[in-house]
């Protein structure tokens, strides 16, 4: 295995993917020459693959997960192989490469990742944990930065933490709250679904003055509506969150229920991650739902509701059970789940969806599964970080 990998090094000496604060965007770049005559284009498709199973099976977590992405940087023929040998974060559970933060979770278990939160820059960025511990090191996925406006906040979510800006080709979505922060709307760069409407604004006519492919529009797409309760009385007690999935429809949390999964970042700027669908699932079910409109789901999007707490005497508090996740007491801590707005209740709904809290002066932890995706459970999560006069 050791020589296999210093092959993939030497062949990649420029490309190599680094475990650091940002994905290395290059590797999804379009083919080139190097790729097409690369000598490693030319091994026998069975021993490749093989090799490329083992590797994938091998690297389950990171950083030497890096080595998977690698192989997709190799050639073109390596990269086929291994965008099929990948599964979806859903079925894997694992987040490989950058699409995966657009794509559902996990269905049985939280994946855990933290928050980082710098105030003099108002700034936060999302790590996949690498390890149970509450620790600070993680493998980076996104990044977000505040910006003030005279009648909202946005919070601008990217790929890349050192470019933060809505005309970056790392631009993947917003969250954009009200005045006084107490309706919030999250926006996705990209179309989330087959038939979805894009929401026309001064910002994303910008975006569209850079368009380069007219394939799929780059704009901002409405996928999720968060509301809190006014505390008109000024009683003390946690927030109520109300949140509506406008991407996802309510039978995704069913049985057999399935929720838009994007396969390929589609940005403006063609020279950034191109038409590579790293992700394209083989299933059936999942193919069929995305070729289809949400039109007729979006009747019964999904609603997700926060967890009541109880209030314990001893401690004169309210309390949640975070499994040890969350050890500091904030009004910011959140549990949501689903509403029994979506049906009769069943044992789906005692799932945890997602979940946030504090650690640290600056550190917040999140686990999500499946319906949602690392992007709208950071983007909710970012939600609970803006001040809300008329909520406390």
């Amino acid at each position: 295995m050791s020589a296999i990998k210093s092959i993939i090094n030497r062949s990649r000496s420029h490309r190599v993917v680094q475990y650091s604060s940002a994905p290395d965007l290059s590797l999804f770049g379009g083919g080139c020459g190097a790729e097409t005559t690369s000598c490693w284009a030319n091994l026998p498709q069975e021993l490749l693959r093989e090799v490329l199973i083992r590797i994938e099976e091998s690297e389950s977590s990171w950083p030497p997960r890096k080595n998977v992405v690698a192989c997709a940087g190799v050639c073109r023929s390596w990269r086929d192989i291994t965008k099929e040998l990948v599964k979806v974060p859903e079925l894997s559970g694992k987040l490989t490469f950058p699409i995966s933060v657009k794509q559902p979770g996990p269905r049985d278990f939280l994946l855990q990742c933290f928050i980082k939160r710098c105030r003099s820059a108002q700034t936060y960025r999302l790590y996949l944990g690498l390890n149970n511990a509450l620790t600070e090191d993680g493998k980076f996925l996104l990044a977000a930065r505040k910006c003030r406006r005279p009648t909202c906040t946005d919070y601008i979510i990217s790929l890349d933490t050192d470019d933060m800006s809505k005309g970056s080709n790392a631009y993947v979505g917003k969250l954009r709250s009200n005045f006084l922060g107490t309706k919030f709307t999250v926006f996705d760069g990209q179309p989330p679904h087959a038939g979805a409407k894009m929401t026309k604004s001064r910002s994303s006519r910008l975006v569209n003055l850079k368009q380069v492919s007219p394939r799929v529009p780059t704009g901002n797409y409405p996928v999720a509506s968060i509301s809190y309760e006014l505390n008109v009385l000024g009683s003390r007690g946690p927030r109520r969150m109300h949140c509506i999935m406008d991407a996802i429809p309510a039978s995704a949390i069913e049985p057999g229920g399935i929720a838009p999964t994007q396969t390929e970042f589609s940005h403006h700027n063609v020279d950034f991650l191109p038409s590579l669908p790293f992700f394209r699932s083989k299933s059936s079910r999942v193919e069929s739902f995305q070729s289809g409109s949400l039109s007729s789901q979006r009747e019964r999007a999904l609603v997700l509701k926060n967890k009541a707490p109880r209030w314990h005497e001893q401690l004169q508090c309210w309390c949640l059970n975070f499994h040890g996740r969350v050890t500091v007491a904030s009004v910011k801590n959140f549990q949501l789940v689903v509403s029994p707005e979506n049906g009769p209740a069943g044992p789906e709904h005692e799932n945890i969806i997602l979940q946030f809290g504090k650690v640290g002066k600056d550190l917040f932890t999140m686990d999500y599964r499946y319906p949602i995706s690392a992007f709208q459970a950071f983007a909710l999560c970012l939600s609970s970080f803006d001040t809300k006069i008329a909520c406390e």
